[in-house]
């Protein structure tokens, strides 16, 4: 045994050289690549348009989970109030939109205003952020949605432009116009399997999220 040990004393030094010069010797691996920024949507309001007041304006999203272990999981509401855009009331369009990666998660408030009575823990919020924008919403990638909407009465003829696939709805619509300012009121259902995304699922499927969202919408607007 002592002689192995003498034998490793004599050839370490040897070694050690010839790892570091083996290092020096490597390439370095290559930066990666930038990913590219998508440019946010263009929006085109005419002069009579009412401007969309973001931060005063809500988008609010809700999603139920699902599987056989439902009731391991939360109900979740994400959000956003940094709403851009405009209500054209004499031409009965509307324009917004807004980034994916401003999104809030459960708001205690708006968790209460979606009927939801237990609030998940902030290690819960931080798991679900992550698992959205990076494996589900791929926000990096897509940040914004675009929604254009003319109205028909009461309804409003809505596209909803999400990871670069445009979905339409038929929305029923509040509408109040009182001097400058339009308030704007409605709710609908969309899947997020009609834009192409994957609803998050864990064991197998036994524990995930439905495929359907429940979206609402209170839009401020001025002139």
């Amino acid at each position: 045994m002592r002689e192995k040990i003498c034998k490793w004393n004599i050839f370490a030094p040897l070694c050690l050289a010839a790892l570091t010069l083996s290092a020096c010797r490597t390439a370095p691996a290559p930066a990666p690549a930038p990913v590219p920024v998508p440019s946010a949507p263009h929006l085109a309001p005419s002069r009579q348009a009412h401007r969309i007041q973001s931060g005063e304006s809500l988008i609010a999203i809700t999603v139920r989970r699902g599987g056989l272990l439902a009731r391991m999981g939360h109900d979740h509401v994400v959000a956003t109030r940094a709403v851009e855009g405009f209500v054209d009331v004499a031409r009965g369009s509307t324009e917004m939109r807004f980034r994916l990666d401003q999104l809030t998660v459960d708001e205690p408030g708006l968790r209460r205003e979606a009927g939801l009575e237990t609030q998940p823990s902030a290690d819960a919020i931080e798991g679900t952020r992550r698992n959205m924008f990076s494996k589900v919403l791929r926000a990096e990638a897509h940040p914004w949605v675009l929604v254009r909407a003319t109205r028909e009465g009461d309804v409003l003829r809505t596209d909803v432009t999400l990871h670069g696939v445009t979905r339409s709805y038929r929305v029923p619509v509040q509408l109040a116009v009182q001097g400058n300012s339009v308030q704007a009121r409605g709710a609908f259902v969309a899947r997020q399997s009609d834009f192409g995304i994957t609803p998050f699922a864990v064991f197998g499927g036994a524990l995930a999220v439905q495929d359907e969202m429940e979206l609402r919408f209170a839009i401020n607007a001025r002139r």
